[in-house]
């Protein structure tokens, strides 16, 4: 029989059209979870009635720091429990408090070193 060899540009030829038909079947199980996460989050909101949920800070800080990646184009376009502005704005205030430096500072004014101390102790006495 005919022995048929694949490589070369037959073999790129091949694995380019697996690559798609894996990327096609990863892209259909994706969008289905995504439906479904949309419908959940309706389902919520239909529970709710327009009442606004209380979330603790760890619950919030979790959905702020992922919202940065996909943008709020991205966001609007799905259903949430939150709007895009405010996640935004929550992950702008959560990555601003690492930087603002409260850490460091302590309750009350600096502690003057005893050298300055003694010095205007010793200005006073001498005037």
């Amino acid at each position: 029989m005919f022995k048929t060899r694949i490589h070369g540009p037959n073999l790129r030829n091949y694995l380019r059209f697996f690559i798609l038909l894996v990327s096609d079947w990863i892209d259909r199980d994706q969008q289905k979870i995504i439906d479904y996460l949309i419908e959940e989050i309706r389902a919520y909101e239909d529970h709710f009635n327009g009442r606004r949920l209380r979330f603790t800070d760890e619950q919030g800080r979790r959905p702020d720091v992922k919202a940065k990646a996909p943008g709020r184009k991205t966001l609007e376009q799905f259903a949430s429990l939150v709007t895009p502005d405010t996640l935004l704005r929550r992950f702008r205030i959560l990555v601003a408090g690492e930087y603002d430096g409260s850490g460091n500072r302590g309750p009350g004014r600096p502690r003057v070193r005893d050298g300055i101390a003694d010095l205007v102790a010793r200005m006073a006495n001498e005037n």
